[in-house]
């Protein structure tokens, strides 16, 4: 059994926003988990590898955006020991990532953190349009966007990260870039998470996604399990995502 993570939007690093639950899950159950890079964010594959390239929406051929990622998670999906092997965790836009990325036999089980499970033809915007609070987004050129605002480790942390410690918010924020507007103009071409087993975690205390639109998609999950956090349990609540982890691990 593996685990891959799929972090969010505008951070890099998903390797740092695991690490407190990774820990606890190998310690706890013995299984090994890792953070799938994400080429939208500026990641490369710890191998150095270019992710394979499947569509064009650059000017150069390669992709960009949410199909670059979703061809990253493939690429992870792929070099799993065999089907049904994978526990993939999505968070926030890492759920847009698993529906582009379609079906695949090595995932057993999805856990969706404060996430996104769109349908067929709808892009992360299009999802995140109907916010009456959204994330303010702006033009951070070459065809990337990024939060705007007082951006500052105390902003970030109140809005994003209000649950966690100080030196969290600061690492945190340390690791927040901007990201191709593709990844969240781009519809999606596939619905990943439909067919699969999967748990959805709604973060109560959220100022980043709304509950009310967490529960939305919530719904089209297997189940759901309410959580009195922010919007990164797994950092400040690695316990409370464990338990869920262990139930079908």
């Amino acid at each position: 059994m593996d685990i891959l993570f799929v972090h969010g939007a505008l951070v890099r690093d998903g390797r740092w926003w695991w690490r407190p639950t990774a820990e606890l899950t190998e310690a706890e159950t013995g299984i090994r988990s890792r953070s799938v890079a994400l080429p939208s964010c500026g990641e490369r594959p710890a191998d150095g590898r270019d992710d394979v390239r499947a569509g064009s929406d650059a000017a150069d051929g390669t992709t960009t955006g949410l199909v670059a990622d979703a061809a990253a998670l493939r690429r992870a999906l792929d070099e799993a020991s065999g089907p049904g092997e994978v526990i993939v965790v999505a968070h926030s836009y890492g759920g847009t990532v698993v529906a582009e990325a379609g079906a695949h036999p090595a995932v057993a089980h999805l856990l969706l953190v404060s996430s996104y499970l769109p349908d067929v033809g709808l892009s992360q915007g299009a999802v995140m349009g109907g916010e009456t609070d959204p994330v303010p987004l702006g033009d951070a050129g070459a065809g990337r966007l990024g939060l705007v605002g007082e951006l500052d480790a105390p902003w970030f942390g109140a809005r994003f990260l209000q649950d966690g410690t100080p030196e969290q918010q600061r690492e945190a924020f340390s690791r927040v870039v901007p990201q191709d507007a593709a990844s969240f103009m781009t519809p999606t071409t596939r619905a990943g998470w439909q067919g699969v087993d999967s748990t959805y975690l709604v973060c109560a205390d959220d100022r980043s996604t709304s509950v009310g639109l967490q529960r939305e998609h919530a719904a089209r999950a297997t189940r759901s399990v309410e959580l009195p956090t922010g919007h990164h349990p797994f950092v400040t609540r690695p316990d409370l995502v464990v338990e869920q982890l262990r139930a079908f691990a």
